[in-house]
């Protein structure tokens, strides 16, 4: 090698080395530039989601509770379990532990990581509604990508005794029927938020800063006595079984202010165990299904009669032959009677005879009186898929179609329509409302009928439960009672079922100083009889007695 060029070869590798490394300065100037200056705020954002979280802590829900602050529905602590996709990669042995805490399949978990690798979710449950202790044994294995959250889940303690009135919540504790539903407003409260710092596990490591503040939802107290709703729901079940039935409601009203003390259906459901789906017997029938309500309404249209003074309860009525042309149809007796005192026919139950008396009274009269007992319209306590029956206003009125109403056919009702009307008879004349809320003061209520009138129509309907009445079986010791039956064939499309029944019973006790109505109707029954005292009267007689000693109402007839 030439020894002069030497000297240049030296200088152009030094400054070769000398340019890579001004070059290498100035790209991390630049990038130092770059990454403090111009994407600060991408950076920044993209570290804040990595570690600062926007958390939702869930609100306590508000308490069910029944008059005496009993609960009937309460919120407890659980935890839902959780994986992040992307970092959830558990070993076999792993996933098997958390399958078998969980009760899931272990292949689950693993597909359900698979599946979502690739996708940009970074939260899915794999159970909701765990226990604590399951939550603590999942959170002691520290396996990575998966977490646990708080949550409230309802317990009903009561289950199926109070389902249909109470209802359920959905798995994000958001009311799906009955009370539940309708104040879900009221009961779920607001959640609270906040800024939370979270390492790589999830783990919160400190809270940054509260944005809004956790509410708890409001108490709700109901007018039910749980005491009284449990007597009811047994007696109930007790007697779909006696009699091959296939559903039955009892609604029982407090008799001054209107507050319904217990309503029940059977067959009912456990609303601990949340249904898949809804079905039948998740109606509450007390106040979704209606009925022909037959001879129990028959003492309204008496009573409307007694007001015009045509007659008394102790004008005589001829009913034979024990049936009634009424242009080119016929209303029949059960029995074959002759000549009847209206006090009779009310204790017979005649049909022939109603119709007499009430073919000579208005009928938009008549109307107008079953209007303001509540009949046609809705009860207005609020309850999801609550109907308003039916009472048609016939013009101009056919003397037939208006005969069968007043006995009881051609209109339909709810049970809980059935048991307010007769609120009528327990308050001097007046119309009240009912409320499944605890009230503190009684309504005032309207005037429809005059306190004469109401106590001889008590009189008459005392006569009912005795010898030669329709419900001589029913009896409530130490107690005078007041009470009406009432049988109906069910309605189907085109005409009636020949022989499936709707049998109702509603009474009134103690007679001195009324306490209670109940309201018993028990749908299709097969067993013995299908008449209402012989099928829901024993259920009436038997709810009465018991809740008359739970309240310790005096007895009247020692």
């Amino acid at each position: 090698m030439n020894h002069k060029s030497q000297p240049t070869f030296i200088a152009w590798r030094f400054y070769l080395l000398l340019s890579v490394i001004l070059l290498s300065v100035a790209g991390l100037i630049w990038r130092v530039f770059d990454l403090s200056i111009l994407d600060q705020h991408f950076l920044q954002r993209e570290g804040n989601e990595r570690v600062l979280r926007l958390e939702s802590t869930p609100p306590f829900r508000g308490m069910i509770v029944d008059r005496n602050g009993s609960p009937l529905a309460v919120s407890t602590r659980v935890y839902s379990v959780w994986i992040n996709p992307k970092d959830f990669s558990p070993s076999i042995k792993e996933a098997k532990a958390i399958a078998k805490l969980l009760g899931m399949r272990a292949s689950k978990l693993h597909t359900l990581a698979d599946r979502n690798k690739k996708s940009k979710r970074e939260f899915i449950y794999l159970k909701r509604g765990q226990s604590p202790e399951i939550a603590s044994e999942i959170k002691a294995m520290h396996v990575r990508g998966v977490y646990t959250q708080e949550e409230y889940r309802r317990y009903y303690p009561e289950g199926e005794v109070t389902a249909h009135v109470i209802g359920f919540t959905n798995v994000d504790d958001q009311g799906q029927e009955g009370l539940e539903l309708e104040y879900n407003q009221w009961l779920a409260g607001e959640p609270g938020k906040r800024w939370v710092i979270k390492d790589r596990l999830g783990r919160t490591i400190s809270n940054v800063k509260v944005i809004q503040d956790q509410r708890p939802g409001h108490d709700l107290v109901l007018s039910i006595d749980r005491r009284i709703q449990y007597l009811a729901y047994r007696e109930l079940l007790k007697g779909l079984y006696e009699n091959q039935a296939h559903s039955g409601s009892v609604v029982v009203l407090d008799a001054k202010s209107g507050e319904i003390l217990a309503m029940v259906n059977a067959p009912s459901y456990n609303p601990n165990n949340r249904p898949v789906k809804m079905n039948e017997v998740m109606r509450n029938r007390a106040v979704t299904d209606t009925f022909e309500p037959a001879s129990t309404v028959k003492p309204f249209g008496i009573s409307l009669a007694l007001e015009s003074k045509k007659i008394s309860p102790e004008t005589l009525i001829e009913t034979a032959p024990g049936w009634i042309k009424i242009g080119k149809n016929v209303v029949r007796d059960h029995s074959r009677n002759e000549l009847m005192s209206v006090s009779d026919i009310i204790k017979k139950s005649s049909n022939v005879g109603v119709a007499k008396i009430m073919l000579n009274q208005s009928p938009d009269a008549y109307w107008r009186l079953m209007n303001k007992a509540g009949f046609g319209e809705t009860t207005e306590i609020g309850f999801p898929g609550e109907q308003s029956g039916s009472l048609i206003h016939h013009n101009p009125w056919g003397q037939f179609v208006y005969a069968t109403m007043t006995i009881g056919y051609g209109l339909s009702v709810t049970t809980l329509q059935l048991a307010r009307a007769y609120l009528i008879f327990t308050n001097a004349g007046k119309s009240l409302p009912v409320s499944l809320l605890r009230l503190d003061t009684p309504p005032a209520g309207k005037q429809v009928l005059t306190p004469v009138v109401v106590r001889q129509m008590i009189a008459m309907m005392e006569e009912v439960v005795q010898k030669g009445g329709t419900a001589p079986m029913v009896n409530v010791p130490g107690y005078r009672i007041a009470a009406k039956t009432g049988t109906a064939h069910i309605a189907k499309a085109g005409g009636y079922m020949r022989n499936n029944y709707n049998s109702s019973f509603v009474g009134i006790a103690p007679i001195s100083n009324p306490r209670l109505i109940i309201a018993v109707m028990i749908n299709d029954p097969k067993g013995k009889s299908y008449y209402g005292g012989y099928v829901s009267g024993p259920v009436f007689s038997r709810i009465m007695e018991g809740s008359l000693r739970m309240l310790d109402v005096p007895p009247d007839n020692l």
